[in-house]
């Protein structure tokens, strides 16, 4: 018979890897060259998505360093500020993880909503940060665009984990294999 503990935490570690491998292939995915020229507006951002979804259902899957790594390397290939992006979704992560616990029991759109003021956050930090730098960013209505397109994505990226990867809200009263209080 297989071991409740070990098998906790290799679903742990081994959604902690699916996390990674996702992102790093999302990354991998968007520096190939589909198109020549720029385009009018932006896709959601999947990894930014993923990522909020988990820390609001499942937490203990994306850890603050792992969250790190994966946006510093998005950084990092995708030209951006090294550590600007990765200190804004640390921390909008580290809030939404606080309020995983009450968002519970209220209705999906509660966590919708609490997702959707997370990336308005993560957006206007950004934009803000990089103004006072002076450093060039790109076109508002493009950043708005990505915004809106990510808040309406976010329900389908809920669907897509909870159906590919089982991830879903922790019930009241659920407790790990330990006995510990989730």
């Amino acid at each position: 018979m297989a071991d409740p503990v070990a098998t906790s935490a290799t679903r742990i570690w081994t959604m902690r890897a699916a996390y990674l491998g996702i992102g790093l292939g999302v990354y991998m995915l968007e520096l190939v060259p589909l198109q020549t020229t720029p385009r009018d507006f932006a896709g959601p951002d999947l990894i930014l998505l993923m990522t909020f979804a988990f820390a609001l259902r499942r937490p203990e899957f994306v850890p603050p360093a792992l969250v790190a790594l994966v946006i510093v390397l998005g950084d990092l290939l995708l030209l951006r500020p090294p550590g600007l992006m990765a200190g804004l979704v640390v921390v909008t992560t580290e809030a939404l993880r606080a309020r995983a616990d009450g968002l519970r029991t209220l209705p999906f759109t509660v966590e919708w909503l609490t997702a959707g003021l997370g990336l308005v956050g993560v957006l206007l930090g950004y934009r803000i940060v990089m103004a006072i730098f002076l450093i060039p960013q790109p076109p508002l209505l493009l950043s708005v665009s990505q915004l809106a397109m990510s808040i309406l994505a976010y329900p389908i990226m809920v669907l897509a984990v909870a159906a590919l990867f089982g991830v879903r809200r922790v019930a009241l009263g659920e407790v790990d294999t330990l006995g510990h209080k989730l």
